[in-house]
């Protein structure tokens, strides 16, 4: 069936099939790497936020701590923003506050924690478990779905390197009073030195991020497939100019001369109308205008020496035919009496008076 087709439209087909096919491989790749760039973008984020939170950390330790330590032994009541835990999340919560990050979350997620809306659930327990079996491991990240959200996580190894954070934490009978009267006896202790305890993560939604590289995924795709339509109305352009266009003319000379229904004046007007713009051609095309340009030559040729032959053949055959008909002529009684008469006549005026 393929066979049956022209050469523009086979030509045609063909381009269609690999334009198909490299939207098909490149879609592919492009997918993937879109997606890989947005997971790059979003953990990127995700990194900056936990440095920031880990630098209110450290500040809250090295400089708010010291300052606020002597209130927390004469306080009834425990004051929370000496805790480095607390102050980062009250930065974190401030930074929720506004619109572009009000979806982020963030969580140090503990086995044993003080405070039980730090509890970590199971998704939390199995990173702090890895994390353990794999001390050399600094960070997890991933996608994690959550109801009807898919959200990026980013999950650090949270562990005390801090000796005086042991005084909160080690046994009930060592913490600060105020800290017992506000969170009890039963929870956040036995907490061990450069043990892994938990997890800091970090929660964003991921769907901004990926409708943003679908929307780019798009984008290309609809600017490829234009203009790669483009490309192909400009081949097809071309192709029908300096290919198809050229080999048209030559192709039914060639039907006329297998059939032999071309005379020498139509093989002269083919040459001077449509052979003489293409033998100029330095291309293939240019070579097999001048072969068919030899070929006219020759059936115009052969024609006008057929011509002469005939127009010989004919004197040749009027002469036998008059030689002839003088030979009937001669032979007929007719003739040969009249022959006997002028004869006759011709004695009579030579005799002698």
């Amino acid at each position: 069936m393929f066979n049956r087709f022209k050469l523009a439209t086979k030509f045609t087909l063909l381009l269609l099939l690999v334009f198909i096919g490299a939207i098909a491989v490149s879609g592919f790749a492009l997918s993937h790497a879109l997606e890989q760039k947005a997971e790059a973008e979003i953990g990127y984020r995700s990194q900056i936020i936990a440095e920031t939170m880990n630098s209110v950390r450290n500040y809250t330790n090295t400089h708010i701590n010291p300052l606020l330590a002597p209130l927390v032994d004469t306080q009834s009541t425990f004051v929370p923003e000496s805790i480095p835990s607390f102050a980062v999340r009250e930065v974190f919560e401030n930074l929720r506050k506004n619109q572009e990050y009000k979806d982020f979350l963030y969580k140090d997620a503990n086995l044993n924690p003080t405070n039980l809306r730090d509890q970590a659930d199971v998704f939390e327990t199995q990173l702090i478990e890895r994390f353990r079996k794999e001390p050399e491991l600094k960070n997890i990240s991933g996608f994690r779905d959550s109801y009807d959200e898919k959200l990026f996580y980013s999950a650090r190894p949270f562990s005390i390197k801090n000796p005086t954070c042991l005084r909160c934490h080690s046994t009930p009978e060592v913490a600060p009073k105020s800290h017992i009267v506000s969170y009890g006896s039963e929870n956040g202790f036995g907490w061990e030195l450069n043990k892994i305890l938990g997890t800091q993560i970090i929660y964003l939604p991921a769907k901004q991020v990926f409708d943003d590289a679908h929307r780019a995924f798009v984008l290309f795709i609809s600017l490829f497939i234009v203009i790669f339509a483009l490309v192909i109305l400009l081949i097809n352009y071309l192709l029908k100019r300096n290919v198809l266009q050229p080999l048209k003319p030559m192709a039914q000379l060639a039907q006329k001369i297998s059939m032999n229904e071309i005379s020498a004046e139509e093989a002269e007007e083919f040459d001077r109308q449509k052979l003489t713009s293409i033998v100029k051609r330095n291309d293939e095309l240019g070579q097999m205008g001048r072969v068919f340009q030899r070929l006219v030559h020759e059936i115009y040729a052969r024609e006008q020496q057929f011509k002469k032959q005939l127009q010989t053949l004919r004197i040749e055959v009027d002469e036998a035919k008059r030689a002839r008909e003088v030979a009937e002529i001669a032979e007929s009684k007719t003739f040969q009496k009249l022959q006997e008469e002028a004869k006759i006549m011709r004695n009579k005026r030579n005799a002698p008076t």
